[in-house]
């Protein structure tokens, strides 16, 4: 990876460690009837000593959670953040392992509901290539179907993907949005003409 491009990442990475910038990527990129019961003065960013050591080497991924307004229910936010020139064609295997992991460090920690269950988990790729995404979200587009039932067994898993350049003409919203303004910040930049698109 280009130095510039490193630099880059890490900038991203301090951005989306601050719970305004979740926040406004929540309230302004999930367009969700749930996003209205999130009660985001509640944000709290897990950290480094919490997760477990396979986690932990994920050094530019961010782990948010925060509280479901009324019935105080966690809610997992997990945002993996990608600076890749080019779409990676697993990503959605990747994710179910990290959300995997995730899972078991909560169920190591006690860190269940209070029905004894596993809190919900959003996956979230943020992704600001020069290429438009074209990857499957979902693992179950990765498995191939052999008919007669047995693609009744195919693990699912969707992420939330974040292309930066299909937002590119979006107008800016009328309430203050600071990942918005990120966003026609980085579409408005010219591509550096010593970096080639695969030397990320």
């Amino acid at each position: 990876m280009h130095r510039e491009s490193k630099g880059h990442d890490h900038g991203y990475k301090l951005l989306f460690s601050h719970p305004e910038m979740v926040a406004d990527l929540i309230r302004g990129y999930v367009r969700e009837p749930w996003v209205e019961r999130l009660d985001f003065s509640t944000l709290h960013r897990v950290g480094n000593g919490y997760v477990s050591d396979d986690l932990r080497e994920r050094e530019d991924d961010v782990v948010w959670r925060v509280r479901w307004q009324g019935d105080g229910h966690w809610l997992y936010i997990y945002l993996l953040l990608e600076f890749q020139s080019r779409p990676d064609p697993f990503m959605a295997l990747r994710m179910l392992t990290y959300v995997g992991l995730l899972y078991e460090d909560l169920r190591k920690g006690d860190q269940l509901t209070p029905s004894g269950r596993l809190p919900p988990v959003l996956p979230v790729v943020l992704y600001s290539g020069d290429r438009r995404w074209g990857a499957a979200t979902d693992v179950a587009d990765l498995i191939e179907t052999i008919p007669g039932g047995l693609e009744h067994y195919r693990p699912q898993m969707r992420c939330l993907l974040l292309d930066e350049s299909r937002h590119r003409d979006d107008p800016l919203p009328e309430v203050r949005n600071l990942v918005s303004a990120l966003f026609a910040l980085e579409n408005s930049r010219e591509p550096s003409p010593h970096i080639s698109p695969g030397s990320r």
